[in-house]
């Protein structure tokens, strides 16, 4: 039996609250209630994986993820994770509508795998750098509140805020223009996570710019499935548009992509898992798409995943992987190596460098 061979899997709830109610328009959420899988191979070498559901993005619940993650324990010991792509095609087929599940049994299988061959994943993934440099998102909130935690962003010594909108057109504008008032010298992109018609996202950018406020990009302005509605905003702003729950698969992005609907294109691997999200990420590049990332309500385990993807592939015009520095504790440490809003990952030896308390 080979080194790699997975000797036992074991999958738990992952419960982490978060130190403040977190809103956008689909919905709110006051913790993380997510799925933790632990893979051991033959040669002791441990691989860690985090699913995180999102009922109105992803249609999973924490219930359906433990089920669908619990099925896949008899499918996976006494494989190999050395052939991690037919592993990973293995579970898609069984478990297609539980892509939080696959994204992650895929990261505990390349944690592991990594690990076990003593290479950090951001150098499985490329090792384009050693670092990314993510945002810092604030919920629908009052204008009050957009303001303090502007504030406190900039004291944390990040340069990126990302301003949650989509609901009401003038609440959003107020929280957009206290957030600039808060953080006067800092980067805003907005995300209406398919809050908007795309005349409410127009005059939404209208208002700001009436007030001298330009945003970086706007994400997923409209319905996922109106990719009509992305391209006419597209085609009425100089605003990099960006699709987010549009672009929930490799299909689904070629299609954006042969539309000309959107200007960005937001990578989760929660979506889609990695391998798929690899294959995202070429085709992004050979169309000379930009590319982001971003993710779920996810503890430092899943994040650091994320950082290692985007920093081994490069390339990433906009991160937003800041959901561990919503939550009120930690269980896990390592990953990576924060400073202000940059996660180094230059000091981690092998797989996530992730360890749990």
């Amino acid at each position: 039996m080979d080194r790699t061979t997975i000797r036992s899997m074991t999958v738990e709830p992952l419960n982490i609250p978060l130190l403040e109610p977190f809103a956008i328009a689909t919905g709110s959420v006051t913790e993380a209630r997510n799925v933790l899988i632990t893979l051991t191979l033959q040669d002791g070498s441990v691989g860690y994986g985090e699913c995180a559901p999102f009922p109105p993005s992803t249609g999973e619940s924490q219930e359906t993820a433990l089920a669908a993650a619990r099925g896949c324990i008899d499918l996976l010991v006494g494989q190999d994770v050395a052939h991690w792509r037919m592993l990973s095609k293995l579970v898609h087929s069984l478990y297609f509508t539980q892509k939080t599940v696959c994204a992650g049994i895929e990261m505990a299988i390349l944690d592991a795998l990594t690990r076990s061959y003593g290479i950090p994943l951001y150098a499985f993934f490329g090792g384009a750098s050693t670092r990314v440099e993510t945002d810092m998102s604030i919920p629908l909130v009052t204008p009050e509140r957009g303001y303090q935690l502007a504030e406190e962003t900039v004291k944390r010594n990040i340069s990126t805020i990302k301003v949650k909108v989509g609901g009401d057109l003038r609440e959003d504008v107020n929280r957009v223009e206290a957030v600039r008032s808060g953080a006067p010298h800092l980067g805003i992109t907005l995300d209406a996570n398919q809050g908007y018609t795309p005349n409410e996202a127009l005059l939404c950018l209208e208002a700001l710019d009436d007030r001298d406020i330009r945003p970086l990009l706007m994400e997923q302005p409209v319905h996922k499935d109106d990719l009509a509605g992305l391209r006419y905003i597209m085609q009425h702003t100089s605003v990099p548009i960006a699709a987010d729950e549009s672009a929930s698969s490799l299909a689904a992005v070629s299609n954006i992509i042969t539309t000309k609907s959107a200007n960005v294109v937001n990578i989760k691997l929660m979506k889609t898992g990695i391998v798929e999200a690899m294959d995202i990420a070429a085709l992004c590049r050979a169309s000379h798409m930009q590319l982001m990332i971003g993710a779920m309500i996810e503890s430092r385990l899943a994040i650091s995943a994320s950082a290692h993807f985007a920093a081994g592939l490069g390339g990433f015009r906009f991160i937003d992987l800041d959901t561990p520095m919503l939550l009120a504790e930690d269980p896990f440490s390592g990953g990576y190596e924060q400073i202000g809003g940059i996660y180094d990952l230059s000091e981690i030896e092998s797989g996530l460098g992730i360890s749990l308390h």
